[in-house]
């Protein structure tokens, strides 16, 4: 049977879970709420660096992508930081859509899944 390993388990969900060859990543929201769509979404990327990292996995194994952006006007410029960031040779699948944050202040969340 396979493990599954939760790593930064706390208050109501696990950061990430591991299973088998994959990793589920929990939606991730920057720490520094002040900065703009795409300093927020930098942040969350650099987050999810470091958990795919602890987790045997990297970018370029990410399979999909779940971004919600609290308005949808700031859809390109958290693209910047996207594009920036995205592996071009290895791009996930991906779905971006507004959503009401619980924090008013989070502009982007993200959630992904991705191979080991």
């Amino acid at each position: 049977m396979t493990e599954i390993v939760r790593r930064e388990s706390k208050g109501i969900l696990s950061s990430a879970v591991e299973y088998g060859n994959t990793v589920y990543l929990a939606g991730l929201t920057a720490d520094d709420q002040s900065q703009d769509s795409k300093g927020q979404a930098e942040q969350i990327l650099a987050k999810i660096d470091k958990l795919l990292a602890a987790c045997g996995s990297n970018k370029s194994k990410v399979l999909t992508a779940t971004i919600w952006v609290s308005d949808i006007r700031n859809r390109a410029n958290m693209n910047e930081a996207w594009s920036a960031w995205a592996d071009p040779k290895n791009l996930p699948a991906r779905a971006c859509v507004e959503a009401k944050m619980a924090d008013p202040k989070c502009l982007v969340e993200i959630m992904v899944v991705a191979a080991k």
